[in-house]
């Protein structure tokens, strides 16, 4: 994380990602929530790379750690349309560890504090994290197993476009190249974590975790996503590992460890085991959210979000609002980017949360000549995984009228076109950047 930050300020992502828009898309329930004035977002995510060293080196660990979980939540919740996976997935370790005494070895508070290192940690604490690891890799394999993935796509359009990588490149625009990796990244999701927690079958499943994900990282732009899941892959490795692979190193562990190594009080776990069951309940029960609204492939994709649907979309979108004004009758042509930034109006696209916060946002920002509210209406055209473009959303209805949909909106029309042979593929246009994909 302390790299994360580092790269923010390098690439100037501050102030392009939360500074430089005219609107910002809000989370449902956190209106309230607004970027710091003047250079305040700049001291933020100084100071979270601060606590990020902090929390690496084991220093005043619990409270950098909650600070960290607070401050980055901040960020995370400031744009709806940065929401990426991997960010939410670091709102959610950095929750985790709040409650784990992960500065109980090889770190600073067990140098200064004599009562604190210790050897051993409660087995819940590694478990904890193992499972919210395993819950991200099982439902990415459940994602996959659908007509499109199975059929080859979305990888069958994106490996086209790799021709440079060693070797192999000239043979991923190849039906075999697409249907192979589909299924291989398939069976690795949903078979992973079993095979890292057999000790016969550990290794080899770790070492196809590190070719995994560094095929990512080379295929694809997806951030710092690679690299945190090989660390936190390594979480299903044998606990002592870091210990024996310093001893390798010939490492002297000047890290002492308390004489009695007790076991948490019968009062400590019945606070942790409610919490722990509470908070494992959610993340099992969210992803499965998508699937108890009617609807097909276009809600599913439309609303990925906590879902850990990674790499599953390749699309084509067309989107136009309509704005009315009752008032004089006239009806204006606008184009999201005239409002938006770039990136702010392709990942607005097609999900109908948006759209319909930033139809509100046009009818208060844009004039009206008497006192009937504006009219917003949108054509948004969507075509998935190289399908015919099909219209997403009744395009009669007022979407400025519009409560924010929790769940799917009865304005959403079903898309039935079926994906169609390779060589009929709808490829007007393809984004390389997957980012928002992720």
């Amino acid at each position: 994380m302390l790299w994360e930050v580092l790269r923010n300020f390098s690439h100037h992502q501050i102030a392009l990602y939360w500074i430089e828009p005219r609107f910002l898309f809000n989370y449902y329930g956190f209106s309230w929530v607004h970027p710091w004035p003047g250079s305040g977002l700049y001291v933020h995510w100084a100071v979270l790379g601060v606590l990020a060293l902090f929390i690496a080196a084991g220093f005043l660990y619990r409270l950098s750690a909650a600070l960290f979980f607070l401050g980055y939540a901040y960020t995370f919740l400031l744009d709806e349309a940065l929401y990426v996976n991997h960010t939410y997935l670091i709102c959610l370790f950095s929750f985790l560890l709040i409650f784990v005494p992960a500065h109980r070895a090889f770190s600073i508070d067990a140098r200064l504090n004599p009562r604190l290192p210790s050897k051993t940690i409660p087995t819940w604490s590694l478990w904890l994290f193992r499972t919210q690891m395993g819950i991200v890799y099982f439902f990415s394999g459940v994602a996959k197993v659908s007509p499109d993935w199975l059929r080859g796509e979305p990888l069958r359009t994106w490996l086209a476009d790799i021709t440079d990588f060693p070797i192999v490149g000239r043979f991923l625009r190849e039906d075999w190249a697409a249907y192979s990796l589909s299924y291989a990244a398939l069976l690795f999701d949903l078979c992973v974590v079993p095979f890292l927690l057999w000790r016969r079958t550990r290794a080899p499943a770790f070492c196809a975790a590190l070719v995994f994900h560094l095929l990512n990282a080379r295929f694809f732009y997806i951030g710092i996503f690679p690299w945190l899941a090989i660390a936190a892959t390594t979480l299903f490795l044998s606990p002592g590992w870091p210990r024996r692979a310093l001893s390798i190193l010939r490492v002297q562990l000047s890290s002492r460890s308390v004489a009695d190594e007790r076991s948490p009080s019968g009062q400590n776990r019945f606070a942790v085991l409610p919490f722990v069951a509470i908070y494992m309940a959610i993340q099992l029960l969210v992803p499965l959210r998508p699937f108890f609204y009617r609807g097909g492939i276009e809600w599913i994709c439309a609303e990925h979000r906590y879902c850990w649907r990674m790499m599953m979309l390749s699309q084509w979108v067309s989107t136009n609002f309509y704005v009315t004004d009752p008032n004089s009758g006239e009806t204006f042509h606008v184009i999201p980017g005239d409002y938006l930034d770039r990136w702010q109006a392709q990942r607005m696209r097609w999900r109908p949360d948006m759209l319909v916060q930033f139809a509100h946002y046009l009818a208060k920002e844009m004039p009206r000549s008497g006192p009937k509210p504006l009219r917003v209406e949108a054509r948004v055209s969507v075509s998935l995984n190289g399908r015919k473009p099909q219209l997403f959303i009744d395009q009669n209805v007022d979407l400025a009228a519009e409560e924010r949909p929790f769940g799917r909106p009865r304005w959403l029309l079903e898309i039935h076109e079926p994906l169609p042979p390779r060589g009929e593929r709808f490829t007007a246009y393809f984004p390389k950047n997957i980012f928002d994909e992720n």
